[in-house]
This record gives structure tokens, C-alpha cells and sequence, in this order.
């Protein structure tokens, strides 16, 4: 498990690194190494069982390594981008493999789950979206439901690309003003960054995330993790929001409360 502290290890007298790069350490090398090598692994076994699902069957199956594959990408692009533009607050942590826990956990298990169940249910259903489809049946011809499918997963597919590409950009263009965690008090590092996508989007990396998250389900074919996604990150990001725009307020003052105005968060009735 993550840990908040410095490790208790002390260095021997021909040890030069500083503690917290120690195993177990805050920002344990070894730590970062195992999750990196872990992550690589499940990436890439979740693209291969992809493309050879999609190419060889025609099996809906390929859905669930694919959201694995987007994990995988997620929680690496996480770490890398917290490394490469925020140095000094790269940890553990900026993983996010434990954020949220239980609860981050219980969501992708339930949503894997609904899709299993799913396809296993509806064997003959080849699209993306058999509930949703189910669903959907006694009120659209029949004709249509294939073309919804198709637009579906082209939804989801792109909302899972453009997400996690907007989550990026903005944590690259906040640099060390980005943190995982709301800052109460504001660092010298902290800059009221309105550039980039930052010109469009009043919180981009919880744009990203946000729509991301949505895009996976859609891929998937779940419509009750769908709906249970939408309520709880809408729930999750509307409070964050409020708390974090409190501090940057007194952060900013006037610049801020102007860029609030002028620049929308463009997620469903959240500021």
C-alpha cells in the first residue's frame, strides 16, 4: 500500500540517495519501477487480447481487455506527466492506483462485472451495448438499433481518446501549479494558468477524466455503471470544484473570480 511517509530505512554509511527514494519510501524507486513494469504488462496483454479478438472472432468480448488497456494508459500517463511537469510532487501516489479506495476499485470491478454478466447473457449480441439495446428495443425500430450501436461505441471510443488526451494537456500545462490534492495554501510555484486548454475549459483535467470515465462505459455496453458513473463523478467533481475554487479565489482574487466567469468547466451543470 502507498505510503504517506518516509521510510524507516536508514542508509548505510556508502548509501548516497535520500530516504524517501528507499523502498517504501514516499517516492521509492523500487516502488515506481514495480508499478511502471506492472502497468507495461497489463497494457500489454490487454492490447494484444484486443486486436486478436477484434481480428480473429467476432466475439464482444474484446471490450473488457480494452478497458483494462485504458487503465493501464490512465494510470501511467498519471505518473509520467506528475514526473515530467511537476517533478517535485511526482510520488507513489501520483499513480492513483489507490486513490479513492475503496471506492475507485469497487467502480471498475462493478463495471467489468456488468459487462461480463452481460455478454455472457446475451451471447448472440456481437455490438457494444447489449443493455442498452435491451433497453432501447421497445421504443426504436428495429432497424436502427445496429446504427446506434455503431454511433455508441464511436462515442465512447472517442470520449476515452479525447479525455484522457485533455487530462494530459492539462496537467503539462499547469506544470507544478497541478496537484492531485486541493491545495488550502497557496506555493510559490502556483501560477492562475488561463492558457492552452485551460482558455476553454475552467478544469480540464476534471473535463477530461470526467467524460473519459463516461467514454469506457459506453464502450462497454453498461448502462447501470453508466448511470451510477454520471451520478457519483458529477456528485464528486461539483463538490471538489466548489472547494477548490474557494481557495483559488482567495488565491487569485478578481483575476480568478473574471476567468470564472468568462471560461466554463463544460461538464453537465457543474459552474
Amino acid at each position: 500500500m502507498d505510503s504517506d511517509s518516509d521510510s524507516p530505512f536508514t542508509p548505510g554509511p556508502h548509501s548516497s540517495p535520500e530516504r524517501q527514494h528507499m523502498p517504501g519510501g514516499r517516492k521509492s524507486l523500487e516502488g515506481i519501477a514495480v508499478r511502471s513494469f506492472c502497468l507495461g504488462m497489463v497494457l500489454a496483454a490487454s492490447s494484444s487480447t484486443t486486436t486478436t479478438t477484434t481480428t480473429t472472432r467476432t466475439s464482444p468480448f474484446w471490450r473488457l481487455p480494452f478497458f483494462f488497456a485504458s487503465l493501464a494508459i490512465f494510470h501511467f500517463l498519471e505518473f509520467y506527466t506528475t514526473a515530467r511537469y511537476s517533478t517535485a510532487d511526482a510520488t507513489i501516489k501520483s499513480f492513483l492506483l489507490t486513490a479513492n479506495w475503496p471506492a475507485y476499485a469497487i467502480a471498475h470491478s462493478s463495471a467489468s462485472l456488468e459487462c461480463l454478466l452481460t455478454n455472457l447473457a446475451f451471447p448472440h449480441r456481437a455490438s457494444p451495448s447489449s443493455l442498452i439495446s435491451l433497453f432501447l428495443t421497445p421504443f426504436l425500430p428495429a432497424a436502427l438499433i445496429p446504427s446506434l450501436n455503431a454511433v455508441l461505441l464511436l462515442a465512447g471510443i472517442s470520449l476515452v481518446l479525447v479525455g484522457q488526451a485533455i487530462r494530459s494537456a492539462a496537467m503539462a500545462e499547469a506544470g507544478p501549479s497541478f496537484n492531485h490534492v486541493v491545495q488550502h495554501r497557496k506555493r510559490d510555484t502556483h501560477v492562475l494558468v488561463t492558457t492552452g486548454c485551460y482558455a476553454h475549459l475552467r478544469h480540464p483535467s476534471y473535463f477530461g477524466f470526467f467524460w473519459w470515465a463516461v467514454g469506457t462505459q459506453l464502450v462497454l455496453g453498461n448502462v447501470l455503471c453508466l448511470a451510477a458513473y454520471v451520478a457519483v463523478l458529477w456528485h464528486f467533481f461539483s463538490s471538489r470544484v466548489r472547494a477548490e475554487e474557494s481557495s483559488l479565489v482567495r488565491f487569485f482574487g478578481r483575476d480568478y473570480v473574471e476567468y470564472q466567469r468568462r471560461v466554463g468547466t463544460k461538464m453537465p451543470f457543474i459552474g
